[in-house]
């Protein structure tokens, strides 16, 4: 692509945003702080999913300062249901560089705002673009997929050498006027016209730049590898009641949902299943599983509603080998089922299927530390944990216990 032909794609580019750019409300100023904090929402979730998160943390948390001073949980449990939440650790750990190190003022640079923790090369040249008006190249889903059929490229995007002939392309097509509104427009074009599957080619304002569409291989470009195979698992998840109150046990770094409130929950085999008491087990959900991370998948209404007790005082325990696994993991005996049910869920590449029993415990309530808690029902309203953990809590909030 010679210098004419890019000053005619920047120009088509911001022509058209500026008639259809679309109207986000961390858009509405250059402040950093938004800007930044709406790009990590955005990481792996959807725009319309990150609105009404993005409304509700910058109401709680203003600024980087009042992000900074706030308790971690604090942070988790605004950041719960949004998923990933290594983001929201890194969000916490880069504010409080930010108030340390920086007076609270983001870096302009590209390099410098890179070792802030959570920040890749994405980020910051959406920061530097966006909120500093710096000419910085960015390269996402969106503009990755539209880069691929301007250049026409028959290659997997996710390749070594594909990101480094779309990283030099982004570069050499961001202008030094208006670059935020450019890299803006571009997300914009990909997100509305330049689809995954059947683009709109009509509608877009680079038609006539696109190599994909004049070879009619804008249905086969983007290429990429065929996606990892699910593999189904199964979990078990224990949940200790003893004196109204339950365990709950705060995950490990090395652990899924780091720093997140967790009922005993561990893998178990197809093997294991089959010794389960099964007499009444009550499946929670019957909506299938899809390839969404766990955290997205939305509570059924089902759950919110009360129910009664599926489990009468039967007697029924766990098998002995899984009493083990949960004397690893919680130093407390489960002694007699009290109630059941089973739901599934997806996260990355498993379709897990959880299996939950409430448990009494002959183990008195000890004290809190760090690691491991006895919470009442109201008071897991204010936990942090994941979605599959809130979707427990619901079916809890319905069921008659001793």
């Amino acid at each position: 692509m010679d210098a004419a032909q890019k000053r005619r794609l920047r120009s088509a580019v911001l022509g058209w945003y500026d008639k259809h750019g679309r109207k986000l409300p961390w858009r509405e100023s250059a402040d950093p702080y938004r800007i930044w904090l709406s790009e990590i929402m955005l990481q792996q979730t959807t725009v319309a999913a990150v609105v009404p998160y993005f409304e509700r943390f910058v109401s709680r948390f203003p600024d980087v300062n009042s992000l900074a001073a706030a308790p971690v949980d604090d942070v988790l449990k605004l950041w719960e249901g949004l998923g990933y939440y290594s983001r929201a650790r890194n969000l916490h750990k880069a504010a409080q560089i930010l108030v340390a190190d920086y007076a609270g003022q983001f870096p302009t640079d590209v390099g410098e705002l890179q070792l802030l923790p959570g920040i890749g090369r994405y980020t910051a040249g959406a920061i530097a673009s966006f909120a500093f008006d710096q000419p910085a190249a960015i390269v996402e889903a969106n503009t990755e997929r539209l880069y691929a059929r301007l250049l026409a490229l028959q290659e997997d995007v996710r390749s070594t050498a594909s990101q480094k002939l779309l990283w030099q392309f982004a570069e050499d097509l961001v202008p030094t006027k208006r670059p935020g509104d450019f890299n803006q427009a571009l997300m914009d074009i990909g997100a509305k016209i330049c689809r995954p599957q059947d683009p709109c080619c009509d509608q877009c304002p680079l038609i006539n730049s696109c190599g994909a569409f004049q070879s009619g291989l804008q249905q086969q470009v983007p290429v990429r590898k065929a996606r990892t195979a699910i593999t189904a698992v199964n979990e078990l998840g224990v949940i200790l009641y003893s004196d109204e109150r339950f365990l709950l046990r705060r995950r490990s770094q090395a652990e899924r949902w780091a720093g997140m409130w967790d009922f005993v929950r561990f893998e178990i085999e197809q093997s294991d299943v089959l010794l389960l008491p099964f007499t009444q087990l009550h499946r929670e959900s019957k909506r299938p599983p899809d390839s969404v991370a766990e955290e997205s998948i939305a509570i059924p209404e089902r759950a919110r509603r009360k129910s009664k007790s599926l489990f009468s005082a039967t007697g029924e325990q766990l098998p002995e080998s899984l009493q083990k696994k949960v004397r690893q993991q919680s130093n407390c005996e489960a002694r007699r089922v009290l109630a059941s049910m089973e739901f599934s869920y997806a996260v990355t590449r498993y379709k897990v299927r959880l299996l939950c029993f409430v448990c009494e415990t002959a183990d008195a309530v000890s004290e809190s530390t760090e690691e491991q808690a006895w919470f009442t029902l109201a008071d897991l309203a204010s936990l942090p944990l994941s979605a599959t953990g809130r979707r427990i809590a619901k079916w809890l909030d319905g069921q008659v216990l001793p």
